[in-house]
């Protein structure tokens, strides 16, 4: 079985470590190396492999470092734009093996025009193509991209933890309570985020269920969401909703 750890950096990122049973260790988007290598020591951790999603620096920066201390370490990840020490080029449909469990990876662009996701054990790191409750600005991929993308999370199993990349939580559940400010299960989810923010406590992760219930973004077939856009969008196309819905959240 493998286990999922966290530690936060910069603002609000989240560099995710997938460990095996027997201490080895594959981190996730490290934008920074030295609290990585700090949490590697502290729990006599094998650094084996690096996954990357996308290639913006606040998921890479940490990866030159990283392999200077651990050089067998291979890094994986989306073939279109170059990332640092790159040792294997995926994309959409191909399979990797992580501590004897098969990943899936899923081409899930639309923030970017290079983002992947990773899928296995029950579990989605989405990076920043998927938040709880939003989803990734449009910064070199397209509305309908992102839409596509969205489609293929969306239809993962329900209990699939989602492990994104952002403490963007509670800002989203305010935008999407905009959205649909009677949908219970949001003013429910609410809650949750707000004690658990007051603890300072992360949030993540989620599921593939409750962000089904809870997420705009992936709830654009809903007459509440539908409606909630209707002066923005120039029709009622899963497009031109998921569209507007984007801009209003850029705006907001």
């Amino acid at each position: 079985m493998l286990h999922v750890k966290s530690i936060p950096a910069f603002n609000d990122n989240y560099i995710w470590f997938i460990i095996s049973e027997d201490n080895r260790c594959a981190v996730v988007d490290p934008g920074e190396a030295s609290q990585v290598i700090d949490y590697l020591k502290a729990n006599t951790l094998t650094l084996s492999c690096i996954l990357i999603t996308h290639h913006h620096w606040d998921h890479t920066n940490g990866i030159e470092e990283l392999v200077r201390f651990a050089p067998s370490a291979h890094v994986i990840g989306p073939e279109i734009k170059p990332i640092p020490r790159l040792s294997m080029a995926v994309g959409d449909g191909d399979q990797i093996d992580v501590f004897d469990h098969r990943f899936l990876v899923v081409g899930v662009e639309g923030h970017t025009d290079d983002h992947i996701a990773f899928v296995g054990d029950g579990k989605l790191f989405c990076g920043d193509a998927l938040f709880s409750a939003g989803c990734g600005r449009l910064l070199g991929g397209t509305a309908a991209q992102a839409l596509n993308s969205l489609n293929k999370l969306a239809s993962l199993p329900i209990e699939t933890e989602v492990y994104c990349a952002h403490e963007y939580t509670a800002a989203n559940v305010a935008f999407a309570l905009t959205v649909e400010p009677e949908n219970d299960d949001l003013h429910l989810y609410r809650e949750e985020v707000n004690r658990f923010r007051a603890q300072e406590k992360q949030t993540l992760p989620s599921t593939i269920g409750r962000e089904k219930r809870i997420n705009p973004f992936l709830r654009i077939h809903e007459p509440s969401v539908i409606q909630a856009v209707s002066g923005r969008a120039q029709d009622n196309t899963e497009l031109e909703v998921f569209r507007a819905l984007r801009q209003w959240k850029d705006e907001f």
